[in-house]
Protein backbone atom coordinates (compact mmCIF):
# COMPACT_ATOMS: atom_id res chain seq x y z
CA UNK A 1 0.00 0.00 0.00
CA UNK A 2 2.82 2.59 0.54
CA UNK A 3 4.44 4.00 -2.33
CA UNK A 4 8.15 2.84 -3.09
CA UNK A 5 10.02 5.32 -2.35
CA UNK A 6 13.42 3.13 -3.72
CA UNK A 7 16.36 2.87 -2.08
CA UNK A 8 18.29 5.26 -2.47
CA UNK A 9 15.34 7.63 -1.16
CA UNK A 10 14.91 8.19 2.60
CA UNK A 11 13.89 5.23 4.74
CA UNK A 12 10.01 4.90 5.64
CA UNK A 13 8.61 6.60 8.84
CA UNK A 14 6.11 5.30 11.12
CA UNK A 15 3.89 8.04 12.58
CA UNK A 16 2.14 7.49 15.58
CA UNK A 17 -1.97 7.75 16.24
CA UNK A 18 -2.61 11.00 17.70
CA UNK A 19 -3.52 10.98 21.06
CA UNK A 20 -7.68 11.86 22.14
CA UNK A 21 -7.77 15.72 22.41
CA UNK A 22 -9.47 16.57 25.72
CA UNK A 23 -10.59 19.98 25.09
CA UNK A 24 -11.54 21.62 21.25
CA UNK A 25 -9.65 24.83 19.96
CA UNK A 26 -8.28 27.15 18.91
CA UNK A 27 -7.98 26.39 15.84
CA UNK A 28 -4.27 26.33 14.25
CA UNK A 29 -4.88 28.24 10.48
CA UNK A 30 -3.13 26.51 7.53
CA UNK A 31 -2.79 27.92 4.58
CA UNK A 32 -2.71 25.07 1.65
CA UNK A 33 -0.36 27.33 -0.88
CA UNK A 34 1.13 26.92 -4.27
CA UNK A 35 0.75 29.55 -7.38
CA UNK A 36 0.81 26.96 -9.44
CA UNK A 37 -2.69 25.27 -10.13
CA UNK A 38 -3.41 21.53 -10.65
CA UNK A 39 -0.93 20.42 -7.92
CA UNK A 40 -3.60 18.75 -5.59
CA UNK A 41 -3.85 21.26 -3.15
CA UNK A 42 -7.86 20.72 -3.17
CA UNK A 43 -7.67 17.07 -3.01
CA UNK A 44 -5.41 17.65 -0.24
CA UNK A 45 -7.58 20.23 1.53
CA UNK A 46 -10.38 17.52 1.37
CA UNK A 47 -8.59 14.46 2.35
CA UNK A 48 -6.28 15.38 4.90
CA UNK A 49 -8.97 17.67 6.52
CA UNK A 50 -10.85 14.25 6.58
CA UNK A 51 -8.26 12.24 7.56
CA UNK A 52 -7.59 15.03 10.77
CA UNK A 53 -11.82 15.04 11.25
CA UNK A 54 -11.42 10.66 11.78
CA UNK A 55 -8.48 11.27 14.58
CA UNK A 56 -11.19 13.53 16.43
CA UNK A 57 -10.26 16.74 15.60
CA UNK A 58 -12.74 19.50 14.70
CA UNK A 59 -11.73 20.34 10.66
CA UNK A 60 -13.32 23.99 8.80
CA UNK A 61 -12.34 23.82 5.96
CA UNK A 62 -12.15 27.08 4.09
CA UNK A 63 -12.44 27.84 0.21
CA UNK A 64 -10.28 30.81 -0.39
CA UNK A 65 -10.63 30.41 -4.07
CA UNK A 66 -13.04 32.08 -6.73
CA UNK A 67 -13.21 28.62 -8.49
CA UNK A 68 -15.21 26.75 -5.65
CA UNK A 69 -13.45 23.51 -5.97
CA UNK A 70 -13.46 22.94 -2.55
CA UNK A 71 -16.57 23.54 -2.56
CA UNK A 72 -17.76 21.36 -5.82
CA UNK A 73 -15.68 18.55 -4.50
CA UNK A 74 -17.81 18.15 -1.30
CA UNK A 75 -21.16 17.35 -3.20
CA UNK A 76 -22.47 21.65 -2.99
CA UNK A 77 -22.43 23.49 -5.60
CA UNK A 78 -20.48 27.01 -5.32
CA UNK A 79 -23.13 29.11 -7.47
CA UNK A 80 -25.85 28.30 -4.36
CA UNK A 81 -23.54 30.47 -2.45
CA UNK A 82 -23.80 33.96 -3.71
CA UNK A 83 -25.42 35.66 -0.52
CA UNK A 84 -23.66 33.29 1.77
CA UNK A 85 -19.84 32.57 0.63
CA UNK A 86 -16.63 33.55 2.27
CA UNK A 87 -16.80 36.50 -0.12
CA UNK A 88 -19.96 37.93 1.50
CA UNK A 89 -18.36 37.78 4.76
CA UNK A 90 -15.23 39.12 3.59
CA UNK A 91 -17.09 42.49 2.19
CA UNK A 92 -20.48 42.44 4.20
CA UNK A 93 -19.55 41.47 7.15
CA UNK A 94 -21.95 39.26 9.63
CA UNK A 95 -22.05 36.50 11.59
CA UNK A 96 -19.34 34.04 10.17
CA UNK A 97 -20.71 31.06 11.95
CA UNK A 98 -24.22 31.62 9.77
CA UNK A 99 -21.94 30.95 6.65
CA UNK A 100 -20.40 27.60 8.02
CA UNK A 101 -22.02 24.02 6.29
CA UNK A 102 -21.92 21.00 7.56
CA UNK A 103 -19.90 18.30 4.87
CA UNK A 104 -20.86 14.88 5.06
CA UNK A 105 -17.87 13.96 6.71
CA UNK A 106 -18.31 14.04 10.89
CA UNK A 107 -16.47 16.85 12.59
CA UNK A 108 -15.64 18.19 9.29
CA UNK A 109 -17.36 21.94 8.22
CA UNK A 110 -17.30 24.05 5.11
CA UNK A 111 -16.99 28.12 4.34
CA UNK A 112 -18.24 27.95 0.78
CA UNK A 113 -16.58 30.04 -2.32
CA UNK A 114 -18.30 31.67 -4.80
CA UNK A 115 -17.18 32.94 -8.55
CA UNK A 116 -18.02 36.40 -6.75
CA UNK A 117 -14.88 36.08 -4.74
CA UNK A 118 -12.83 37.17 -7.91
CA UNK A 119 -13.65 40.63 -7.25
CA UNK A 120 -12.58 40.64 -3.76
CA UNK A 121 -9.04 41.30 -5.43
CA UNK A 122 -9.74 44.35 -7.13
CA UNK A 123 -11.77 45.46 -4.16
CA UNK A 124 -9.85 45.06 -1.39
CA UNK A 125 -6.96 46.70 -2.50
CA UNK A 126 -8.80 50.10 -1.01
CA UNK A 127 -9.65 48.48 2.01
CA UNK A 128 -7.98 49.49 5.08
CA UNK A 129 -5.43 46.85 6.46
CA UNK A 130 -6.83 44.93 3.38
CA UNK A 131 -3.94 41.98 4.24
CA UNK A 132 -6.21 41.28 7.29
CA UNK A 133 -9.66 40.73 6.18
CA UNK A 134 -9.61 37.28 5.72
CA UNK A 135 -8.05 37.17 9.68
CA UNK A 136 -10.71 39.27 10.97
CA UNK A 137 -13.33 37.61 9.12
CA UNK A 138 -12.78 33.85 10.06
CA UNK A 139 -11.59 35.03 13.98
CA UNK A 140 -14.76 34.22 15.55
CA UNK A 141 -14.98 30.91 14.30
CA UNK A 142 -11.49 29.68 15.74
CA UNK A 143 -12.56 28.79 19.30
CA UNK A 144 -14.59 26.09 17.93
CA UNK A 145 -12.03 24.15 15.82
CA UNK A 146 -8.60 22.47 16.47
CA UNK A 147 -7.81 22.81 12.61
CA UNK A 148 -9.15 25.61 9.63
CA UNK A 149 -7.46 24.70 6.25
CA UNK A 150 -7.49 27.65 3.86
CA UNK A 151 -7.81 26.09 0.16
CA UNK A 152 -5.35 29.23 -1.68
CA UNK A 153 -6.27 30.28 -5.21
CA UNK A 154 -3.30 29.30 -7.56
CA UNK A 155 -1.85 32.63 -7.39
CA UNK A 156 0.20 35.33 -5.77
CA UNK A 157 -2.48 37.86 -5.15
CA UNK A 158 -4.26 39.65 -2.25
CA UNK A 159 -6.31 36.52 -1.46
CA UNK A 160 -3.26 34.23 -1.42
CA UNK A 161 -1.42 37.26 1.23
CA UNK A 162 -4.69 37.33 3.17
CA UNK A 163 -4.62 33.29 3.35
CA UNK A 164 -0.69 33.74 4.56
CA UNK A 165 -1.78 36.86 6.92
CA UNK A 166 -4.35 34.74 8.42
CA UNK A 167 -2.64 31.53 8.84
CA UNK A 168 -0.07 30.02 11.53
CA UNK A 169 1.61 28.26 9.45
CA UNK A 170 1.74 26.89 5.12
CA UNK A 171 1.37 23.35 3.74
CA UNK A 172 2.86 23.42 0.26
CA UNK A 173 1.79 20.64 -2.16
CA UNK A 174 4.45 20.13 -4.81
CA UNK A 175 3.53 18.03 -7.82
CA UNK A 176 6.32 15.27 -9.06
CA UNK A 177 7.00 17.15 -12.12
CA UNK A 178 10.32 18.81 -13.75
CA UNK A 179 8.30 22.46 -13.10
CA UNK A 180 7.61 21.69 -9.91
CA UNK A 181 10.56 23.15 -8.10
CA UNK A 182 10.76 26.79 -10.10
CA UNK A 183 7.71 27.86 -8.65
CA UNK A 184 8.67 27.30 -5.12
CA UNK A 185 11.41 29.73 -4.81
CA UNK A 186 8.69 32.37 -6.37
CA UNK A 187 6.26 30.98 -3.32
CA UNK A 188 8.87 30.84 -0.80
CA UNK A 189 9.88 34.60 -1.46
CA UNK A 190 6.17 35.78 -0.78
CA UNK A 191 6.03 33.77 2.55
CA UNK A 192 9.41 35.28 3.54
CA UNK A 193 7.51 39.06 2.91
CA UNK A 194 4.72 38.27 4.82
CA UNK A 195 6.71 37.16 7.34
CA UNK A 196 8.62 40.31 7.07
CA UNK A 197 6.07 42.92 7.09
CA UNK A 198 2.87 41.63 8.13
CA UNK A 199 3.27 37.87 10.20
CA UNK A 200 6.33 37.31 11.68
CA UNK A 201 5.07 34.43 13.78
CA UNK A 202 4.37 32.64 10.24
CA UNK A 203 5.58 29.27 9.46
CA UNK A 204 6.26 26.67 7.25
CA UNK A 205 5.15 22.92 8.17
CA UNK A 206 6.49 21.80 5.34
CA UNK A 207 5.62 20.85 1.55
CA UNK A 208 4.13 17.51 0.46
CA UNK A 209 4.68 15.36 -3.03
CA UNK A 210 1.53 14.97 -4.84
CA UNK A 211 0.81 12.82 -7.47
CA UNK A 212 4.03 10.43 -7.12
CA UNK A 213 4.32 8.16 -9.40
CA UNK A 214 7.13 5.51 -8.51
CA UNK A 215 6.99 3.13 -11.24
CA UNK A 216 9.08 5.97 -13.76
CA UNK A 217 12.32 6.66 -13.31
CA UNK A 218 11.17 9.99 -13.74
CA UNK A 219 9.21 9.98 -10.38
CA UNK A 220 11.83 8.94 -8.46
CA UNK A 221 14.22 11.20 -9.95
CA UNK A 222 12.06 14.65 -9.01
CA UNK A 223 11.21 12.94 -5.41
CA UNK A 224 14.78 12.73 -4.90
CA UNK A 225 14.99 16.55 -6.21
CA UNK A 226 12.37 17.76 -3.57
CA UNK A 227 14.37 15.41 -0.89
CA UNK A 228 17.37 17.31 -1.96
CA UNK A 229 15.87 20.60 -2.65
CA UNK A 230 13.64 20.18 0.66
CA UNK A 231 15.37 18.22 3.54
CA UNK A 232 13.58 17.66 6.58
CA UNK A 233 10.79 20.05 5.01
CA UNK A 234 9.52 17.56 3.38
CA UNK A 235 6.75 15.42 4.77
CA UNK A 236 7.86 11.89 4.74
CA UNK A 237 4.40 11.02 3.45
CA UNK A 238 4.03 10.92 -0.13
CA UNK A 239 0.62 11.48 -2.27
CA UNK A 240 0.73 8.70 -5.11
CA UNK A 241 -1.18 9.46 -8.60
CA UNK A 242 -3.95 7.37 -8.32
CA UNK A 243 -7.04 6.95 -10.28
CA UNK A 244 -9.29 7.15 -7.49
CA UNK A 245 -9.20 10.77 -6.75
CA UNK A 246 -10.87 12.50 -9.87
CA UNK A 247 -13.53 9.48 -8.75
CA UNK A 248 -13.80 10.55 -5.54
CA UNK A 249 -13.91 14.58 -6.16
CA UNK A 250 -16.85 13.76 -8.77
CA UNK A 251 -18.74 11.98 -5.87
CA UNK A 252 -18.27 14.49 -3.62
CA UNK A 253 -16.80 12.55 -0.65
CA UNK A 254 -13.08 12.47 0.12
CA UNK A 255 -11.21 8.98 -0.45
CA UNK A 256 -11.03 8.68 3.13
CA UNK A 257 -14.38 7.79 3.04
CA UNK A 258 -15.33 6.13 -0.42
CA UNK A 259 -12.57 3.63 -0.50
CA UNK A 260 -10.64 3.87 3.02
CA UNK A 261 -8.38 1.14 2.64
CA UNK A 262 -6.82 2.35 -0.84
CA UNK A 263 -3.47 3.41 -1.41
CA UNK A 264 -4.37 7.03 -1.34
CA UNK A 265 -6.62 6.69 1.93
CA UNK A 266 -3.63 5.58 3.95
CA UNK A 267 -1.34 8.03 1.99
CA UNK A 268 -3.38 11.17 3.60
CA UNK A 269 -4.16 9.64 6.84
CA UNK A 270 -0.26 8.95 7.30
CA UNK A 271 0.32 12.69 6.65
CA UNK A 272 -2.77 13.52 8.73
CA UNK A 273 -0.05 11.49 11.45
CA UNK A 274 2.68 13.18 10.04
CA UNK A 275 1.27 16.73 10.27
CA UNK A 276 -0.11 16.89 13.80
CA UNK A 277 3.12 14.69 15.41
CA UNK A 278 4.93 17.90 13.55
CA UNK A 279 2.75 20.81 15.22
CA UNK A 280 2.69 18.82 18.36
CA UNK A 281 6.62 19.34 18.43
CA UNK A 282 6.47 22.72 17.49
CA UNK A 283 4.31 23.57 20.01
CA UNK A 284 6.49 22.06 22.88
CA UNK A 285 9.38 23.83 21.39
Amino acid sequence: GEPDLGPTLRPKRKFPQPPPLEHHGPARVVALCNQKGGVGKTTTAINLGAALADYGRKVLLIDFDPQAALTDGLGFRGRDFEESSIYSLLMDGGDAADLVVQTPIPGMDLLPSHINLSAAELQLVTEVAREQALERAIKPLLPDYDVALIDCQPSLGMLTINALTAANSVIIPVECEYFALRGVALLLATIEKVQRRINPDLVIDGVVATRYDGRTVHGKEILERLIEGFGEQLFYSVIGRTVKFPETTAGGLPITTIAPSSPGAKAYRQLAREVLLRWASASTQ
